[in-house]
This record gives structure tokens, C-alpha cells and sequence, in this order.
């Protein structure tokens, strides 16, 4: 398969992408990919987070009547906010508030998805789940910095054995996303090992075309962690 890279020419006073190209600033790039070593590595972790601002930034405006409409179906369908925040672990171990749509009832214990009980989900919260409408509060975590479009989902404090595995395969130094390839493989958080070993494969491979199929993907898998 062919590489892709970018090819910056100040001389030229473009940004060009080339299939099948040989240089950023004198580096190949294969198949555009998100990771790399020294310079290149943080170029392309630049590019990443400037494609999630631009792409988060339009979803926003697209999807912001929905979310609206979603926030009234939460307050008249059960009492309690419309938003929950909860404590989830981010890039490099350091804790943040993550944001979604309620879909329980008030007074849920703070559990992972698949431990919690299935009466505490709202009839709306699983419509809201079904077609990830939940994680739409989600968009700005991503404006702030603390999460990416895609990426290792972020997982509770209390999921000690997921966040040692994780730290052992390095998927701790990435930001956590709103989706990820576990996610469309159907791979939750019942399962630590298999979880923190896609998600470092990921990372091994991540690419901006695979950060898109990993979204469209997305859309046609059930609501998870």
C-alpha cells in the first residue's frame, strides 16, 4: 500500500498531501499517521488536535438542535440534570470530569456500563445510548483539551486492573476519545486486558483515515463505556 505524507514547502508557500510521497521536512509519513518519533511525532499529534477543534467545532453547530431536543427528552422523561459529569481518568493518569447526556435514573451508584443494573436506564436514555446521542456533552471535553474525537475510552478510577494494563502498554500518554476502535469492535470494559491491548494497537497504527473509519463506524454500534 502506498504511504501518504504531507509535504511542506516554505518555498512554495503550501501544505500538499502526497500519496505515495517521501518527505516532511525531509521525513516520510506512512500512511498519515498520528504517531512518530522527535519532530514528525509532534507534528502529527499537532495535526491530530487541530483536526479534532475544526471537525468538533462543526459537529457542534450541525448537531446542536439535536443535542437541545435530546436535553428536553432528559428533564420532562425523569427527575434529575440533564447532564452527568463523572470523574474519569484522562491522559497521563490525571483525572478530569467527563461529560453525557443522563441516562439513568437519579441515584444510580457511579458504575461502569456494563456493571450497572439494566432497570436504571431511562426509556429515553436508551434511545439516547442506541444512537450515541449521550455522548454528545462530550464535544466539549474535546474543545477543552481533555479528550480527542477518537482514542482510548476513559475508564473510572476505581478500574484499577484496566488502568495498570494500560499504563504497561502506554496507552495512558494518549487523550481518551469519544470513540475508539474497541468501541466498533464491540469490546467493552468487562474485559481490561482485551480492552487496554486494542486500544494500544490503535495507537500503534492511528491514522487520520483510520480516526474517520473508526467514526463512521461508530454509528452503526450500540451505546457502550
Amino acid at each position: 500500500m502506498a504511504g501518504f505524507c504531507l509535504d511542506i514547502d516554505p518555498a512554495a508557500g503550501g501544505i500538499g498531501a502526497i500519496p505515495g510521497g517521501k518527505a516532511f521536512a525531509g521525513k516520510t509519513v506512512s500512511h498519515f499517521s498520528w504517531n512518530g518519533s522527535s519532530d514528525q511525532g509532534m507534528a502529527m499529534k499537532g495535526l491530530k488536535r487541530a483536526f479534532d477543534l475544526v471537525a468538533t467545532a462543526l459537529l457542534l453547530l450541525v448537531t446542536s438542535p439535536v443535542l437541545l431536543l435530546c436535553m428536553f427528552a432528559v428533564r420532562v422523561s425523569s427527575p434529575g440534570p440533564v447532564i452527568f459529569s463523572q470523574t474519569r481518568v484522562g491522559r497521563d493518569g490525571v483525572l478530569f470530569r467527563c461529560h453525557k447526556l443522563r441516562t439513568m435514573y437519579q441515584g444510580t451508584p457511579s458504575l461502569p456500563s456494563h456493571e450497572a443494573p439494566a432497570n436504571a436506564v431511562t426509556a429515553v436514555g436508551r434511545t439516547l445510548r442506541k444512537f450515541k446521542l449521550d455522548e454528545l456533552p462530550q464535544f466539549w471535553n474535546v474543545l477543552r483539551g481533555e479528550m480527542s474525537l477518537v482514542g482510548p475510552r476513559p475508564c473510572l478510577p476505581t478500574q484499577t486492573e484496566l488502568i495498570e494494563r494500560r499504563r504497561q502498554l502506554g496507552v495512558l500518554a494518549a487523550r481518551p476519545g469519544i470513540t475508539g476502535m474497541a468501541q466498533i469492535r464491540g469490546i467493552d470494559m468487562s474485559n481490561p486486558q482485551l480492552l487496554a491491548e486494542t486500544d494500544a494497537a490503535y495507537l500503534r497504527t492511528a491514522s487520520f483515515w483510520l480516526d474517520l473509519r473508526i467514526l463512521f463506524g461508530t454509528l452503526y454500534r450500540n451505546g457502550g463505556d
